[in-house]
């Protein structure tokens, strides 16, 4: 055996090492288990891949440092940019401008979301420092399980793209004002414009870099047809790009990517799809990014009081969301019925919150475990549950072309019926 080991040694020249294998295989079950549990449940899969990833965190699965550093980090931010650039691609400016309700309703609907969670917090006993930035976490509603969701349901409506566009803005919201608070954390303000300088910082570079983005895919897509594979490559590197030079500007590669993609639409109006070979890297990434989330948030430290504060936390942030929405509704071209679902369509949590606190916990050594012990756990929890409530709104509101339970089981003999009647 000794010999066999020294011949073996001699000649073996592994091109990746064990995390690289590790994480290979933890896809490939996410994806076969994500399949399932769509075909056999009606569940949308990000509801498989949060599962998987979380019995993987909870088992010890250690092929992620927290906070998020290095190809971990870039991984979820590339995920992220691309998620949130086809966000930004989905909504004209102009609409603003015929119904600026929206705008209200989206900035309402933000504030209330933060006040409530602050204020729950802090009877809690929370401390201020601990209770700002989770109010930050909870403003976030997730586009990327939304748009899971909306892809798996094949649902299409006005509760549908509300959804879609709210849960776009907030993110823009909580990205500028969280990012900027993570790096204000343990410095101390005096005035208003030592924290508005920060704030027009970040928006500044994310611009600039969001410009060179949009205008380099506007130009690509000038010469070359939109459906070329070709284009895919393209566009998806240019978001890597893209993500990977914020980072060297000090910009968010997130709200670069959001705000190229809004430039884009601006700068090309007519509607575009993603390409099928981008939609399949995308779907990749997404996958991946959703195990990534429920990997990490699985490993925080979990106890009875610890369970308290994120069920206090999880319940305000949903009685907010549908309070504010309901409330601002008016005007805004919304029946009360359809705010209702189009709160509970905003209830998933994700990549972004989790971005969020690696950023509260990397600035601060001091407060980042107090605030992460609260914010993983809330984040693994409205990962699942919030892919689930969102489902069941987009079916309520009638919005959804696709079953709920799907006819698994019986649809080889529908076929067979179907071809024997043929």
């Amino acid at each position: 055996m000794h010999e066999l080991m020294a011949f073996w040694a001699e000649w073996a020249r592994p091109t990746a090492g064990s995390p690289t294998v590790a994480w290979s295989l933890l896809l490939a079950v996410a994806a076969a288990v994500g399949y399932l549990v769509q075909r056999y449940t009606g569940l949308p899969k990000v509801a498989g891949y949060s599962i998987v990833g979380a019995f993987a965190g909870f088992a010890g699965f250690t092929g992620v440092v927290w906070p998020l550093q290095g190809t971990g980090l870039f991984m979820l931010e590339l995920g992220i940019a691309v998620v949130l650039f086809e966000a930004g691609a989905r909504i004209p400016l102009r609409w603003f401008r015929h119904n600026p309700m929206v705008l209200v309703q989206s900035l309402f609907e933000s504030a209330v979301t933060f006040a409530a969670v602050y204020g729950v917090l802090r009877w809690l006993d929370i401390d201020r420092r601990i209770a700002e930035p989770l109010a930050i976490v909870a403003v976030v509603a997730s586009p990327a399980v939304l748009t899971r969701v909306v892809m798996d349901a094949h649902a299409s409506g006005p509760v549908t793209d509300r959804a879609i566009v709210l849960s776009t803005l907030n993110t823009l919201y909580a990205l500028t004002l969280g990012t900027t608070m993570a790096g204000l954390m343990d410095t101390p303000r005096t005035d208003l414009l030592e924290t508005f300088y920060p704030v027009a910082s970040l928006l500044g570079l994310s611009f600039v870099v969001a410009a060179l983005l949009a205008l380099a895919m506007r130009t690509a897509l000038r010469v070359m047809s939109p459906t070329s594979e070709n284009t895919s490559m393209l566009l998806l590197a240019l978001i890597a790009a893209g993500t990977a030079l914020a980072g060297l500007f000090g910009a968010s590669a997130a709200l670069a990517a959001l705000m190229a993609g809004m430039l884009l639409k601006q700068l090309n109006p007519r509607p575009w799809v993603w390409p099928r070979q981008l939609g399949t890297a995308a779907a990749m990434l997404t996958m991946l990014m959703f195990v990534l989330v429920s990997t990490v948030a699985a490993q925080a430290p979990w106890s009875h009081a610890v369970a308290g504060v994120v069920l206090a936390l999880v319940a305000a942030r949903a009685l907010a969301k549908i309070a504010g929405l309901t409330v601002a509704s008016f005007g805004s071209g919304m029946r009360l019925r359809q705010a209702l679902w189009v709160g509970c369509a905003m209830s998933p949590m994700s990549s972004v919150a989790l971005l969020l606190a690696s950023q509260f916990a990397s600035a601060s050594p001091t407060l980042g475990p107090e605030i992460t012990s609260v914010a993983l756990p809330a984040i693994l929890l409205m990962e699942v549950l919030g892919g689930l409530i969102a489902t069941m709104a987009l079916h309520r509101a009638g919005e959804t072309s696709k079953p709920w339970m799907p006819d698994a089981a019986t649809g080889s003999g529908a076929a067979l019926t179907r071809g024997e009647a043929a």
